[in-house]
C-alpha cells in the first residue's frame, strides 16, 4: 500500500502554486508587445510617405491638366508671369491641395506656384522631402523638363541615379 500526502497531490493546491505569470515573463511579453508595435508603426509611416509621393504625382498631373485647358485657346501662349492666382480662380487646382485666395500649399507645407514661361509654364512645389522628390522624378513623365537642385532633365523617363542627383537636398 502507498500513501499519498492530500496536500502534494490535491490538483487545486497545485493550481495555487502555479497560477500568473513571473515579472520575468511579464517584462518578456511586454518587450515582444513593443517590439511589433513599432515595426507596425514603422510600416505605417513608409505606407502614408509613398501615399503622399504617389498623390502629389496626380497633383502635378492635373495642375498640368487643368492650366493647358485654361490657356487652350490662348494665340500668345501662358506669358512670363506668375499664373497662380488665376488657376486658384479657374477652380483647377486639386481639392488635395490647400489653398487660399493667392496661394497653393502642397502636403509638406511648401508653396506651390504655377508661372508662364511664354510656350511651356513651370509648377514649382517646395518643401518636397528627398525621398519624395526622387519617387516623383522617377515616375515624371509627359514633361519638357523636370529640375530639382542639379541641372533639368530632359530624357524620360527619370533614371533613379539621375533623380538621386537632381534631389540631392529637400
Amino acid at each position: 500500500m502507498k500513501y499519498v500526502s492530500p496536500i502534494s497531490s490535491s490538483p487545486l493546491l497545485l493550481a495555487r502554486r502555479q497560477r500568473g505569470a513571473s515579472l520575468l515573463e511579464v517584462i518578456a511579453y511586454l518587450g515582444i508587445a513593443a517590439i511589433v508595435v513599432l515595426g507596425a508603426v514603422s510600416l505605417l509611416t513608409s505606407a502614408f510617405s509613398n501615399a503622399q509621393s504617389n498623390r502629389t504625382l496626380e497633383e502635378v498631373v492635373a495642375l498640368r491638366t487643368g492650366v493647358k485647358r485654361l490657356y487652350m485657346g490662348q494665340t500668345s501662349s501662358y506669358g512670363t508671369e506668375e499664373i497662380t492666382e488665376q488657376i486658384i480662380k479657374a477652380g483647377i487646382v486639386p481639392s488635395t491641395l490647400s489653398r487660399t485666395t493667392t496661394t497653393i500649399t502642397n502636403a509638406w507645407g511648401g508653396t506651390v506656384t504655377i508661372t508662364g514661361a511664354t510656350n511651356n509654364f513651370n509648377i514649382s512645389y517646395a518643401g518636397v522631402p528627398q525621398a519624395a522628390c526622387i519617387g516623383l522624378l522617377s515616375g515624371a513623365t509627359g514633361w519638357v523638363s523636370v529640375k530639382g537642385q542639379a541641372d533639368a532633365i530632359t530624357v524620360f523617363p527619370v533614371k533613379p541615379d539621375a533623380a538621386a542627383t537632381t534631389c540631392s537636398a529637400a
